[in-house]
């Protein structure tokens, strides 16, 4: 295990042990392993010549094993004195100078600094069911006789599954008590666990050293094969094993069943000691009740945002292409470098085993992808904006040598912002050289809301635009090009995007292309105000706030208030077009009522491989026939221009189907 996983928000602490104790029901405490999944770790921190004491010994066979390794200096208590006359009746003849002892772990009657070595294994873990005052009694009193039959430099060894009460009453003692703390996972006991009952459960193993005088807490976690690694915060410790009892959970539900139900899950994976994730993976199921077919899929670099791979509907159409149950997509990060598939395979391996489904070997998980290279980037810019934060600017090579350039904030990295095609051409002097391709639209939201814009061009003179929401500029540059009488104002708010539009993504302002630095809403409430009007409003701009379940545009900006003022800011025969991504249903439906009752007419087009949909709404009313007239006459109209203004050698629109994705909002 060179990576380490920690999932996402689909799962939850509480639902993990919930789930656990359910499926414990009444089983033994060997749920924690046996003496030979757990020998490697004890003979790390237990040396033949310590003195030993076991705590709440029970009746495992744990300290027979530990004897019959040449482990002769222990003691073994338990509360319980049935337990101990059996114990001493097993071991009268083949141990007899192994001793077991009636005592209460909080009360014992050993002489201070006594022992070398406390093993606790699943103690604790018993003593401690709950948080109330009574039990935290009881255990504060375990702790201190812990701390007084230890000697300087002795260790406390503590096998548990550290729920989280348990854990953060163990960091709340021993670190600030002078002791050194570390938690360390127990992977050969949790794969037997796996092979027996179908499940794996971290099992991990606090060692706790006293020192008289430790001038800084020492903190270190090992939940890998590789060395422990310090870190600095109690809370790196609770986060790390927080993550790996979730993860085990995700692990769990896709051995034994499916997540059809759900969607998908996700979690990330860490190189040890490292912050910022290496991979994330996503993993899809369709919903069948048998597991049959698993592959991974790993994600080029630079690929990361495309519809395919960035949203859940991409995921489950890769899904259904590969013709798998099950399909885990690996999104390499790009924090990260990555020598080449043959590495990244290796690396990702034992991960993509742990969420394979029952009955599944290593050796039948194929790995897919676009092809053998892992794919590359190449950063142009990088920067930030005082509105969205820090951003970049790359370049990305598809699996057909064709050239993309991305605009993308790193706070919401999956997703484009905005995107060019780059030719190669040849300078004057013979240099090649690359350029911004005009004729394309990356998003197919874009293409319907130029074929929007065509629908006004076909009976306007000089018809103008308003667009609000810059972005790299590719659906200006694009309209601009296409409709050259078509005069267009873009408003951004954002300076910093104009900067980025005009030099990296082939912005040029003209005659008939403004672009105003200003907030969206006054502007359209100053030119409401100066009776101002344009014949198509476009709202292109999203929402910086992803908590409200809309993407685009921002909530304020389909108020009554403003849509109203866009009514007086449009001419009779306007149109507003609003680039529209909600997932919620409910809350779609509220934005379509809020347009009803400004417009008279409203109208959708809904994209099939998008999660966008255009909006179209006019103070006209239209019936269907009249409707549908005049959107087959702006696609024959808009595949004309774009082959005229040489952007296209391909029609845009497929009018023999447009009226497929088009319906009025009733």
């Amino acid at each position: 295990m060179n990576l380490l996983p920690k999932s996402h928000e689909e799962f939850k602490t509480s639902d993990y042990w919930n789930t656990f104790f359910k499926k414990r029901g009444k089983k033994s405490f060997e749920w924690y392993g046996e003496y030979p999944e757990l020998c490697s770790y004890l003979f790390k921190y237990i040396k033949h010549k310590d003195d030993i004491l076991v705590v709440g010994c029970g009746n495992s066979t744990l300290s027979m094993n530990l004897y019959d390794a040449g482990y002769k200096n222990m003691i073994n208590i338990d509360i319980s004195e049935v337990v101990i006359k059996q114990m001493r009746e097993w071991n009268r003849s083949k141990r007899p100078d192994l001793p077991y002892e009636v005592m209460d772990v909080s009360k014992m009657t050993y002489s201070d600094e006594k022992f070398s070595v406390i093993l606790d294994k699943g103690t604790l873990d018993a003593i401690m069911p709950d948080t109330t005052d009574a039990t935290l009694e009881i255990v504060d009193k375990f702790f201190q006789e812990i701390h007084r039959v230890l000697r300087n430099g002795g260790r406390f060894v503590c096998i548990s599954l550290l729920q989280e009460h348990i854990l953060k009453k163990l960091v709340s003692y021993f670190p600030t008590a002078g002791f050194m703390f570390r938690v360390s996972r127990c992977i050969e006991a949790e794969m037997k666990t796996k092979e027996e009952e179908g499940s794996t459960i971290p099992v991990f193993i606090v060692v706790a050293t006293k020192f008289n005088k430790l001038s800084q807490p020492v903190l270190e976690i090992a939940l890998d094969n590789g060395p422990p690694r310090r870190v600095q915060t109690i809370e790196e410790i609770i986060s790390a094993v927080n993550s790996t009892q979730e993860s085990a959970l995700i692990c769990n539900t896709l051995y034994k069943g499916s997540v059809a139900d759900v969607g998908e899950v996700s979690l990330d994976l860490y190189r040890p000691g490292e912050t910022i994730p290496r991979y994330t993976l996503y993993v899809v199921d369709e919903p069948s009740k048998s597991k049959k077919t698993y592959a991974a899929f790993i994600v080029p670099q630079g690929r990361e945002s495309d519809w395919l791979f960035s949203t859940k509907e991409g995921r489950q159409h890769l899904l259904k292409s590969t013709q798998r149950d099950r399909l885990a997509v690996v999104v390499l990060r790009r924090e990260h470098k990555f020598d080449n598939m043959e590495a990244v395979k290796k690396e990702i391996n034992d991960s993509v085993i742990n969420l394979a489904p029952i009955g599944l070997g290593a050796n039948e998980i194929p790995f897919l992808s676009l092809g053998s290279d892992v794919g590359k980037r190449l950063v142009c810019c990088e920067g930030t904006s005082e509105m969205s934060g820090a951003y970049v600017v790359e370049e990305i090579e598809d699996e057909n040598s064709v050239i993309y350039r991305r605009l993308l904030f790193l706070n919401n990295q999956f997703t484009i912002q905005s995107e060019a095609r780059i030719k190669i051409t040849k300078s004057r002097r013979g240099k090649m050289k690359k350029i911004v391709d005009p004729g394309f639209l990356a998003c197919e939201h874009h293409i319907s809301m130029s074929l929007a814009v065509s629908s006004l061009t076909s009976i306007k003179t000089d018809p103008e635009a308003l667009v609000v929401g810059l972005g790299g500029g590719g659906l200006c540059t694009f309209l601009t090009h296409c409709f050259p009488k078509l005069k267009i104002t873009a408003v951004e708010i954002d300076k910093e995007i104009l900067k980025i539009a005009t030099e990296y993504f082939g912005l040029v302002q003209t005659e008939n292309l403004k672009v105003e630095i200003a907030d969206g809403i006054k502007f359209l409430h100053d030119s409401a105000e100066n009776k101002r009007k344009f014949d198509a409003i476009l709202f292109d701009v999203d929402n910086k706030d992803v908590s409200l379940g809309m993407s685009c545009p921002p909530k304020q900006f389909i108020e009554d208030s403003v849509l109203n003022t866009v009514v007086k800011t449009l001419t009779n025969d306007g149109l507003f077009i609003l680039n529209l991504v909600v997932r919620n249903q409910a809350l779609r439906q509220g934005v379509i009522d809020n347009l009803k009752n400004v417009f008279k007419f409203v109208s959708s087009c809904s994209l099939e491989s998008d999660v966008n949909e255009v909006i179209i709404s006019s103070m006209n009313s239209y019936v269907i026939d009249e409707w549908n007239s005049r959107i087959k006459t702006a696609a024959i109209n808009l595949n004309k221009q774009a082959n005229e203004q040489k952007l296209s050698t391909d029609n845009l629109i497929n009018v023999s189907k447009i009226f497929e994705t088009f319906s009025i909002e009733k």
